[in-house]
């Protein structure tokens, strides 16, 4: 999966992906998209590894990318960015990140410093952009229903769709708000819309504003974080021990940049289960929802194609009855089937045979 930073030029949008991914993408900034692999913090894949001394851990990821900052304050500009969101149609979720810090040292896009007039620009470009790209699929899909094809039909629901997401945009609307079924989702899944995408906005405040109040209105089905960038990355530079003792004595209890990667993570709908052995404990990723012969095949296809059970216990009946052989004699220790809905934090075995 793969998570877009976005914001206007000196937003602090690349120093949060510095903070995030530990790779300094300001040497070229402005130049080039930039993509790091992010781990999902996850205590339970640390607990399994204190348990069973495993040669390697490996944690859960998400893909973030730093866009250059889009800027629509001229004409050339404007073109510029149109070109850059194109890049984002390939991405599964969007991060608005907002400037709220005053700094003389940094300019200020449009000499500002207003997060409400950024989100409302970038929100209405993206729109816009969207609008462009469904008018012109709507001029081809009426051309596409007067001529004898096999697939006219189902042209015809796709332009019912398309003139309903023309009408949304145009009313300043997203796209994401007319969906609602899995068949919609998947006629318009291809076109990478948008404004179809999960989005979360990040505030980058001075660290004295950090215990304000939220400054900028976000609509209530977006996810916002206010942090200070600069801190986090200052953050990020520490060691382990170091970082503890920093935080204690400013009783941070959790890094933001872990709250986002949560967020994002939950935004996008996925979660974790967890295996261990002597070789690996380790967290995988899948969609929220999948059946544990989809997890399976997650691991390796054979044992997809081979499955007979997975033997599955809770995270937390396995932390309280301290290991595997002890939950089993608790009961908690079940066989599942191909068509077992995997939920966050089972740790699985999976049985099979090739």
């Amino acid at each position: 999966m793969n998570v877009t930073l976005v914001g206007h030029p000196l937003s602090g949008k690349s120093t949060l992906f510095s903070a995030l991914t530990g790779i300094d993408s300001t040497a070229e900034y402005g130049k080039t998209a930039k993509v790091g692999t992010v781990k999902v913090p996850d205590e339970r894949v640390e607990w399994l590894a204190g348990l069973y001394k495993p040669k390697k851990i490996t944690h859960a990821g998400l893909d973030f990318t730093d866009l250059p900052g889009l800027s629509f304050a001229s004409a050339a500009e404007q073109a510029q960015s149109v070109k850059l969101i194109a890049d984002i149609r390939q991405t599964d979720m969007i991060v608005l990140v907002l400037r709220a810090f005053d700094n003389p040292v940094v300019p200020a896009y449009r000499d500002r410093v207003d997060p409400g007039a950024d989100l409302t620009e970038l929100r209405s470009e993206f729109i816009l952009c969207d609008m462009e790209q469904v008018s012109n699929r709507v001029d081809k899909l009426k051309v596409q229903i007067t001529k004898p094809t096999p697939h006219r039909e189902q042209y015809k629901k796709e332009l019912e769709l398309m003139e309903k997401a023309l009408e949304t945009l145009e009313n300043e609307q997203p796209i994401s708000s007319i969906i609602h079924s899995p068949d919609e989702a998947k006629m318009l899944r291809s076109f990478g819309f948008l404004t179809e995408k999960p989005w979360a906005v990040v505030v980058n405040v001075s660290e004295s504003d950090q215990q304000e109040k939220p400054s900028v209105q976000i609509p209530a089905d977006i996810a916002q974080l206010e942090l200070c960038v600069s801190m986090e990355q200052e953050l990020s530079r520490l060691s382990e021990e170091e970082r503890g003792e920093f935080m204690s004595e400013l009783g941070i209890e959790t890094l933001a940049v872990d709250r986002l990667i949560a967020c994002c993570y939950k935004t996008l709908g996925l979660v974790s289960f967890l295996t261990y052995g002597p070789d690996e404990c380790r967290a995988w990723t899948i969609p929220a929802n999948t059946s544990a012969v989809e997890a399976a095949g997650k691991i390796h296809s054979d044992i997809q194609r081979g499955f007979i059970r997975a033997e599955v216990v809770a995270f937390e009946d396995l932390k309280v009855a301290g290991d595997f052989r002890q939950a089993k004699a608790a009961n908690k220790v079940r066989l599942e089937s191909k068509q077992y809905q995997v939920q966050d934090g089972d740790v699985i075995t999976f049985r099979f045979n090739v």
